[in-house]
């Protein structure tokens, strides 16, 4: 599976940003897609995932009601919509897949087997 995500960018505190993640692969579709992040000195902490085909997700406690999760498999893409952004959001963003993922592993990073270039976004006013 190769990961190549992309949307970052500038915005405002409570302004809205999509990631996308362009994923390929045969192992994509059955493979839990995750999102983490790491902001400057700080170590890489989950985000969100998403089961193989779609249906359960799992958000950090800091997300949730504000980031969805979501992804396309006949497309082979994941999606982060983040709305309500706070400076503490602030990080480089990566996309990750987890084959045949089994939930109790979602939130830890070294589960992920494959991992995009991570894209920065920046909240500031």
């Amino acid at each position: 599976v190769q990961l190549q995500a992309f949307g970052g960018g500038l915005v405002q505190p409570g302004g809205s940003l999509t990631l996308s993640c362009a994923a390929s692969g045969r192992t994509f579709r059955n493979s839990v897609a995750g999102w983490f992040r790491q902001a400057p000195g700080k170590e890489r902490e989950f985000v969100a995932a998403i089961s193989w085909i779609g249906v359960n997700t799992i958000y950090t406690d800091s997300v949730k009601g504000r980031f969805t999760i979501s992804r396309n498999n006949a497309e082979a893409t994941i999606l982060l919509q983040m709305n309500s952004l706070k400076p503490e959001d602030m990080a480089v963003y990566y996309c990750a897949a987890y084959p045949f993922g089994s939930v109790s592993g979602w939130q830890t990073a070294s589960n992920y087997e494959y991992w995009g270039q991570g894209t920065l976004v920046t909240v500031s006013s």
